[in-house]
């Protein structure tokens, strides 16, 4: 959520920012914002000075009583009446303008960063790097989906039967190969400095106002409504929470963690040929990295943490791509999104794999998240996550892409894990 302040002091880079994202209505909304907030600082003045004329007269009447003046007194008792009257109207006035200024910033999403592209659709996002040979297959590979059957190592039929579509069954050495991938992504992040957690897999309704699911994906999620509770949708939003409410020390920074969670997605309206077999799922596992950061060096540790999820993309030796989203593609609370892309050689086409992004001061407003800094001053720290990494398209991209007339060969570095070098 984008400060108040902020907008006041730099509306016009605010809206060129929210001209990027081709957000609509961006002069209006904006507009109204300052003017509620006007009418908030008015309203909070009045509520202030009644407040302390109160307490100035409530120390007058004790005064009074002291001295014997109970007459005297006895008036200004019924005037702290009106006054108390009159604070709890402001104080009612002020929690409903409050209201309203929130439900219009909810409304804002972030704003870009400067090297954002400009653009409408996934089309116009931006390739930075690509690595990695793509395999030349024999004559009739076949996409993931038909080798999940030829092998019995996912049952989407049967995860249909159980719950509906996109709830696939892993079986057998599938099973094994995604336990293998969650075990090797958890220890290169650990390695690497993450710390590991496990988190709640239902987050309540202020979790997900504080990372920015509500009230912007809202239908997006699944909701237990007898205790008004969400499934998550990543492993982000229980571990970005773990921070709502906090005053960090500049010295608690870096704050590293991952965590494996299963992630719940309606995914509504999504339906095709794309979205066929692990492309697209209401229910997935993923291993994420999260990061809460000194603002001065949120954008070097963007970097890092993109350097790191390459890394693991050379040791599954696997083609990929990094794409740095333009604003129409661009998610609701990021400044800046690279996404990682898996080339898929049987369906002849990019998978998305990963999103790592640097959300600024985005959420730490939503969450309350602030530290000290070096003159003692609070102020807000800067969030950022990735996937490190989304499981169904990886597996996909293995299944794919190292697939022989022999069977489908696994990645090296998952051998260890999985103890086979092929499913056959």
């Amino acid at each position: 959520m984008l400060q108040v302040a902020y907008i006041r002091d730099n509306k016009d880079e605010v809206l060129k920012g929210l001209a990027v994202r081709n957000f609509a209505n961006a002069e209006t909304i904006l507009t109204k914002v300052l003017e509620v907030d006007d009418n908030r600082k008015k309203t909070q003045g009045n509520l202030d000075a009644v407040l302390a004329e109160s307490n100035s007269i409530s120390k007058e009447i004790g005064n009074l009583f002291k001295t014997g003046e109970t007459q005297k007194a006895t008036i200004l008792k019924e005037k702290t009446g009106q006054l108390k009257e009159q604070s709890k109207i402001l104080n009612e006035q002020l929690n409903t303008i409050q209201k309203e200024l929130a439900e219009l910033l909810y409304q804002i999403p972030n704003v870009p960063h400067s090297s954002v592209p400009a653009g409408n659709t996934d089309e116009d996002n931006e390739e930075v790097f690509r690595e990695g040979d793509i395999p030349i297959l024999k004559e009739g590979a076949q996409p993931h989906w038909e080798l999940a059957k030829k092998y019995d190592i996912i049952d989407f039929e049967l995860g249909t039967k159980i719950t509906g579509a996109g709830f696939p069954v892993y079986k057998g050495k599938g099973a094994r190969l995604q336990r293998a991938l969650i075990s090797y992504f958890l220890d290169k992040n650990t390695n690497a400095g993450y710390q590991e957690v496990q988190v709640p897999h239902l987050i309540n309704e202020a979790s997900g106002y504080g990372t920015g699911q509500l009230p912007d994906k809202e239908g997006q999620m699944y909701e237990a409504t007898a205790d008004n509770l969400f499934l998550i949708p990543t492993a982000e939003v229980p571990i970005t929470n773990l921070y709502r409410n906090n005053l960090l020390k500049e010295s608690d920074f870096p704050i590293k963690h991952t965590g494996y969670t299963p992630c719940f997605r309606r995914e509504a309206g999504s339906y095709g040929a794309h979205v066929r077999g692990l492309n697209r799922l209401h229910q997935f596992d993923k291993v994420e990295i999260v990061r809460i950061e000194h603002p001065d060096n949120s954008y070097a540790v963007l970097d890092g943490m993109v350097t790191h999820i390459k890394e693991i993309l050379q040791e599954l030796e696997l083609p990929y791509r990094i794409l740095r989203l333009c604003g129409g593609d661009l998610g609701f609370t990021a400044a800046l999104t690279y996404d990682f892309e898996v080339f898929s050689t049987a369906q002849d086409r990019w998978l998305e794999i990963s999103s790592v992004s640097n959300f600024e001061t985005f959420q730490a407003n939503r969450l309350k998240l602030r530290f000290k800094n070096a003159d003692g001053k609070s102020q807000l720290a800067h969030t950022l996550n990735g996937s490190a990494l989304a499981l169904p398209r990886v597996l996909a991209g293995i299944l794919e892409n190292y697939q022989t007339p022999e069977g489908i060969i696994i990645p090296k570095v998952l051998q260890k894990y999985t103890g086979f070098d092929i499913i056959n």
